[in-house]
């Protein structure tokens, strides 16, 4: 099967980096448990010891703070649904624009949901996260995400931590999108617990990482046999684990390279469709991805076209079971669903270019000039 050439799909998966396939080659050389006390337990367990370190460190995290999982939507179920029975939590109070993770997870602790509204960019509305947490009767688990992974607006965590840090509330952080690209301090900060993921950094699919302050050591989902420190139970990938550590190591994200692309993108579609809307534009945005859409034009019918012109580019979020369909966080950004039907997400990483920002731009004016075509326009 011929794969396409061009991919622009970073924030659904970020392709694998040399260093990430090295490390993981290195450890399927290698044979045994990581849990055994022999030597070549040992020497896995080494594996996953040097990895921990290298996660923290891109983290800000301490090593010991690290609980490997098998994908961050583990790790913010763990969070969450475990989170919530640690802490004898209420309810639970999270954005309307959160990962469909997020908002599974918080369905499946059956306590009240309270969800708080986003500006028209996409940003959380700061009030009303201040009137809830004044109103709220009891103990909450607060679930944030950092970076949304469609539009790519950044959430104002300053501003979120001040005003859930000083509380008795639990924080949760879905922080699978800036990790890499945004400098984190978890350690020093105010979330609770964390998220990251390996595959949006160019790691392995198939692990993440739950990060916890020490006070959060009891919140277990899967009990096991004491992996992880009594974290997570099951025996440990070393393979995935040590391809995570080695991308995490290698990571080396360019804000401003990525930031080109971007504006290389949306000045190309300004110029070839003056009617695109550029969504979250007048908020901050990690910078890596442009969340777009040209009125009338079907997202599914661009995305078909793309992948036969051989490029991957997607319309939103790729945990949804391969379903193309309207998008919630542009709904709670008060998206029409019209337009919102009409979105596409171009999303760079490590190994984009600027030839290939302009294979995109060419085959998306290709779209639109056989859009307008038949329907009689001028070009």
């Amino acid at each position: 099967m011929t794969r396409p050439a061009i991919y622009l799909d970073h924030n659904a998966a970020s392709p694998l980096l040399p260093a990430a396939r090295a490390a993981m080659v290195e450890a399927l050389e290698l044979v045994g448990n990581p849990s055994s006390v022999h030597g070549h337990g040992r020497a896995l367990r080494g594996l996953i010891d040097t990895a921990r370190g290298q996660v923290a460190r891109l983290a800000g995290a301490e090593r010991g703070q690290v609980v490997f999982t098998g994908s961050a939507t583990e790790a913010l179920t763990q969070a969450i649904v475990a989170g919530t029975k640690t802490f004898n939590s209420d309810g639970v109070l999270l954005t309307a624009g959160e990962h469909a993770a997020v908002l599974s997870a918080a369905s499946a602790t059956g306590l009240p949901i309270t969800r708080i509204g986003l500006d028209r960019d996409g940003r959380i509305d700061l009030a009303q996260l201040r009137a809830a947490l004044v109103a709220a009767e009891g103990n909450l688990l607060v679930a944030v995400h950092w970076v949304n992974n469609e539009t790519g607006v950044v959430q104002p965590m300053p501003e979120i931590n001040a005003l859930v840090g000083p509380t008795p509330h639990t924080l949760v952080v879905d922080a699978v999108q800036a990790f890499g690209r945004i400098p984190l301090d978890f350690a020093a900060s105010a979330p609770d617990m964390m998220a990251v993921s390996a595959h949006k950094i160019g790691g392995p699919a198939g692990v993440g990482a739950l990060l916890v302050k020490s006070h959060a050591d009891t919140v277990r989902l899967i009990p096991g046999g004491g992996q992880e420190l009594g974290r997570r139970g099951g025996t440990e990938s070393a393979a995935l684990i040590a391809g995570f550590g080695a991308a995490a190591a290698a990571n080396n994200y360019d804000a401003d390279a990525m930031r080109a692309l971007v504006e290389r993108v949306e000045t190309g579609l300004r110029r070839v469709a003056p009617e695109v809307v550029i969504f979250g534009a007048g908020a901050e945005r990690v910078g890596n991805v442009v969340d777009f859409a040209v009125p009338g034009v079907a997202s599914a019918t661009a995305m078909m076209a793309l992948d036969l012109a051989g490029i991957s580019v997607s319309s939103g979020s790729a945990c949804s079971s391969g379903k193309v369909g309207p998008s919630h966080v542009l709904a709670a950004m008060g998206v029409p669903p019209g337009l919102a039907g009409c979105a596409l997400r171009v999303s760079f990483g490590w190994n984009s270019t600027a030839e290939e920002a302009d294979a995109f731009l060419a085959a998306y004016e290709t779209i639109l000039l056989r859009q307008r075509a038949r329907r009689g326009e001028a070009a």
